[in-house]
């Protein structure tokens, strides 16, 4: 074992590799996009306008549409791209837009590519596409032995994600191309928030992508694999995508594509978006390289002062929540001080990543304590989500995965980033804040109208010997409420893995 482990900490990445330069398109207003936003951009001086885009359909079709727009450039920067049904007609549209002669950039971080590599080499080697791989894993050694003897290295990883055509149209939020991010998993449904962006900020989007793409920590594909890139692979793959692709011919996607009004709106600039000032923030690639307190590559600290400025209401919607002393100590100065702070988050039964539960449940008590109101996913779909969930066989399970936060019901954060140790310190993000207030009301009344629907409301309860307790609260109906007293729709086991896991040292890397 000792030498297994002491072979993998040898794990070497190639060394004198070429990674030409190259940066997003300036000379983009000629393209169908450019003219289309220049007029509305023109009405609106120095603002950006920006549409939501909450119904997963809708946000795969967003991005589908704007790929099949492009002329110049499509830059897709993202965490995960899965090899499901979304993920193949997602690269299936950044093929066809770079035979059509767009220049492609695809970054995706090294995390879920294993044994993947003959397809991200044969897309690489279309003379319109590039394909780079984040802060990746050697090739020479198994990933599993590598997250130990590389541990702080590649346990750090791109959690950003962005989706940017021609320099004049990007998506920012909370998903990765995956069939669970767009509502199209058959057992698992994830509530999910993006926003699409035109005007000024899509070149502070375009900019954060070059520095990614230009980082040291961004490999070419092919110069991490055996396999060559050439035509024969290219055409392989161009086999592989269309026989999948034409499998889904009958899937809603499809429809969707084909019957969506959103490519002529866009054409025609009739999108109907919502015109404000607003901010990118985005950590700097370095932050993988630096020690974890080097702050000047952090958006954390041009994120605070909107946390610390609230001064009636704040909203979090954090798929994975872990405070932490220094957050908890937040939450209950603003409590305490009179801000409503409202938090959601996925429960034990809805979390996909049940060890994050364990770092926040230890949290819990003192929250409640400070007046902080919790809230937990519900995993149970009502039957009119059932109803409208477009996987063949209905879901199973609900899950929170957007990242937003809403300031006093003016501002609201749409990113990448969840409030934990791991996105504040570990990993890189990225995001943008509205100054809107009608968008950041609608997100306030969402919360104050549907919560009771999909979430359980925690309160503490004393206990017969004295002590107290947490309990869940469900509205299931006009004025009547079902109570438990434990983490509901879990099994034992369940609880008592992630109890264990609670005592042991890892809140850092949650």
């Amino acid at each position: 074992m000792l030498l297994t482990l002491l072979a993998g900490a040898c794990a070497t990445l190639p060394s004198g590799i070429e990674r030409p330069v190259s940066r997003a398109y300036p000379d983009t207003d000629d393209t169908v996009l450019g003219r289309a936003v220049a007029g509305p951009t023109l009405e609106h001086p120095g603002q950006s306008g920006f549409r939501l885009l909450g119904d997963g359909l809708n946000a795969f079709v967003a991005r589908a549409v704007l790929a099949q727009l492009a002329e110049r450039s499509i830059d897709a920067q993202y965490y995960l791209l899965h090899d499901d049904m979304t993920g193949i007609l997602f690269v299936d549209q950044l093929l066809q837009a770079a035979d059509r002669g767009v220049r492609v950039r695809l970054l995706v971080d090294d995390m879920d590519l294993g044994g993947r590599d003959r397809g991200a080499v044969a897309l690489d080697a279309h003379p319109h596409i590039e394909v780079r791989l984040f802060n990746p894993f050697s090739r020479k050694r198994g990933r599993g032995i590598q997250l130990l003897t590389r541990f702080g290295d590649v346990t750090r990883r791109m959690h950003n994600k962005s989706f940017t055509v021609d320099n004049r149209v990007s998506i920012l939020g909370g998903r990765n191309i995956g069939d669970e991010y767009f509502d199209a998993h058959p057992q698992l449904r994830f509530a999910d928030l993006d926003v699409t962006v035109i005007g000024p900020l899509v070149q502070d989007v375009s900019s954060s992508f070059d520095r990614y793409w230009n980082s040291e920590l961004a490999y070419p594909a092919s110069a991490l694999s055996d396999h060559a890139p050439n035509d024969e692979a290219l055409s392989a793959l161009r086999r592989a995508l269309r026989e999948r692709s034409d499998a889904f011919q009958r899937s809603p996607y499809r429809q969707g594509l084909s019957e969506s009004s959103l490519a002529s709106q866009l054409r025609r600039g009739e999108v109907d978006f919502r015109w404000g000032s607003g901010t990118v923030l985005a950590d700097d690639p370095e932050k993988i390289l630096a020690d974890r307190d080097s702050t000047e590559y952090h958006m954390a600290p041009t994120l605070a002062p909107y946390f610390t400025g609230v001064s009636r209401e704040l909203i979090i919607f954090s798929p994975y929540f872990v405070p932490g002393d220094e957050g908890t100590s937040l939450l209950t100065d603003l409590s305490e001080r009179g801000v409503r702070v409202r938090v959601l988050t996925n429960s034990l039964a809805s979390t996909d990543v049940a060890v994050v539960h364990a770092g926040y449940a230890k949290y819990r008590k003192a929250l409640l304590r400070a007046g902080v109101e919790l809230y937990e996913v519900d995993k149970q779909l009502s039957g009119t989500e059932r109803k409208h969930k477009r996987g063949p066989h209905g879901s199973s399970k609900a899950s929170l995965h957007a990242k937003s936060f809403v300031f006093d019901r003016r501002q609201v954060f749409i990113g990448s980033l969840n409030l934990d140790p791991r996105s504040l310190y570990e990993n890189t993000e990225i995001g943008v804040v509205l100054d809107l207030a009608e968008v950041a009301g609608e997100m306030g009344r969402y919360f104050d109208d549907g919560i009771d629907r999909v979430a359980f409301r925690l309160a503490l309860e004393e206990t017969p010997a004295g002590g107290e307790r947490i309990v869940w609260l469900k509205t299931i109906g006009p004025g009547e409420q079902r109570v438990y007293t434990r983490e509901p729709h879990t099994s034992i086991w369940r609880r008592l893995w992630v109890a264990l896991i609670g005592l042991l040292p890892v809140e850092s890397q949650l």
